[in-house]
């Protein structure tokens, strides 16, 4: 009887455990806070292994981040099937025949994938332990159809933005180059349009990557930069309207989008727990950059602070190349 209570008792435990890290992931917004982590765990473990197996190559693979995905899921509908085993087992005998441990494995496995072949009939509370199983694991593989296609909405929206900013500035894209770019085509009205829609693009990514922090590690086959470099470029590109570029009406989204770009960072790093690596934006850089966007065309602030420009770009690239040297992606080039 003492054995029994126990096996009820580990049983409930691992049931509570897995469905509530299953609702911590792919409910509620953020990451898991229960007491598994599964995700979190899987994907600290397997990073370093995937890497050691790609070295020489660039960045983790369209799979890796998939495989984590899927592993998850695998691991959870496990600890369901050992639990709801278990509890089986301890009330194996009010199954007909009765059920021994390996049985009790097949019959809830068989009820957790809701195919019922178990054939052995159960009565008493076994049959509501069939009944729970059943239900649980309906739930966790319809959260993980569902939890796919939020997956997959939230790389088609911020894999849309990395094209058109690729598209004009570059692989991998570059702030420097993209205004050159503009104004070889004699537009450069159409950046005002690109700050407004980087600001947007920050705000889409952040949304759905901070809810669902398993974005972070997505990579398309069709977007040659990641996130980090795009981000990056960004962030230059705003930079320069605020600090070098003498265009008073541009100024504002500048500084919004480099707000929201900043905020994006920290937040993103921050759940994969990343520190600001090292950059080596010096002040020379500064004039160097302001030479090119006068022979582009661009009005260039008569007073420009180099030392100023070289520390704020420090700050968001410092951050940019952590989150690039820990998805082994590029980071973007203050100058193509």
């Amino acid at each position: 009887m003492i054995i029994q209570t126990i096996e009820i008792a580990a049983g409930i435990v691992l049931v509570v455990f897995a469905l509530r890290d299953v609702f911590d992931t792919v409910v509620v917004p953020g990451e898991s806070r229960g007491a598994l982590r599964v995700a979190r765990r899987l994907l600290g473990v397997m990073l370093p292994i995937w890497k050691w197996a790609r070295r020489g190559k660039s960045g983790v693979s369209t799979s890796f981040a998939p495989s984590i995905l899927m592993g998850s899921f695998l691991i959870w509908m496990v600890l369901l099937w050992l639990g709801f085993g278990l509890i089986a087992h301890a009330l194996g005998d009010w199954f007909a025949p009765p059920a021994d441990f390996p049985e009790a494995l097949f019959i809830v496995g068989s009820a957790l994938c809701t195919v019922g072949l178990s054939g052995i009939e159960a009565h008493g509370p076994a049959r509501w332990v069939l009944v729970l199983a059943g239900l649980s694991g309906l739930s966790v593989l319809t959260m993980a159809v569902t939890y796919l296609l939020q997956v997959q909405e939230g790389i088609s929206r911020r894999d849309a933005g990395i094209l058109k900013l690729t598209t004009a500035a570059g692989q991998p894209p570059s702030a420097l180059g993209l205004l050159e770019r503009y104004a070889d085509l004699d537009s450069p009205e159409e950046i005002r349009r690109v700050l407004d829609r980087g600001r947007d693009w920050c705000a889409s990514v952040l949304q759905s990557h901070a809810s669902h922090p398993s974005l972070i590690y997505f990579k398309s086959a069709a977007v040659g930069a990641g996130w980090p470099a795009t981000l990056g470029a960004m962030m230059d590109l705003a930079l320069m309207f605020e600090l070098l570029i003498d265009e008073p009406a541009t100024r504002a989204p500048a500084v919004l989008l480099r707000s929201e770009g900043l905020r994006l960072l920290d937040e993103l790093n921050g759940l994969v727990g990343l520190q600001p690596a090292s950059d080596d934006t010096t002040a020379a850089t500064t004039a160097r950059i302001c030479a090119r966007l006068t022979a582009a065309g661009y009005k260039v602030r008569s007073s420009v602070d180099a030392a100023e420009f070289a520390e704020r770009r420090r700050k968001h690239a410092a951050r940019v190349r952590a989150a690039a040297d820990h998805l082994g992606t590029l980071a973007a080039p203050l100058t193509p």
